[in-house]
């Protein structure tokens, strides 16, 4: 875990998040929040990431989403060496889109 992300206030943070019950939920905390670009940003790392997962060429996904190939490589690195957050979500989400 990264040292400048041990606080109260991030753990605050991760709590707020964890309560959200919803996609409309976290619509509305946030647009609260967040900056619309740092949604998009966050948004897009995310469909990086899952096309990454996919096999899909730095190419097809910087004309997909927009990314720069920095982005795409700095989203790469993650999943390679990164702490597994984005298996983790990708594996609960395939969880839920089949019943598991």
């Amino acid at each position: 875990m990264i040292k400048e992300l041990q606080s109260e206030s991030v753990d605050r943070l991760f709590q707020a998040i964890l309560t959200l019950q919803s996609v409309e939920e976290c619509h509305t905390f946030f647009e609260d929040i967040c900056t619309v670009n740092e949604i998009l940003s966050l948004s897009q790392r995310l469909e990086v990431a899952h096309m990454l997962g996919q096999k899909k060429t730095y190419l097809e996904i910087a004309e997909k989403t927009g990314a720069s190939t920095a982005t795409i490589s700095r989203v790469n690195r993650s999943m390679a060496y990164g702490n597994g957050g984005y298996d983790i979500v990708f594996d609960r989400i395939r969880d839920q889109q089949t019943g598991h």
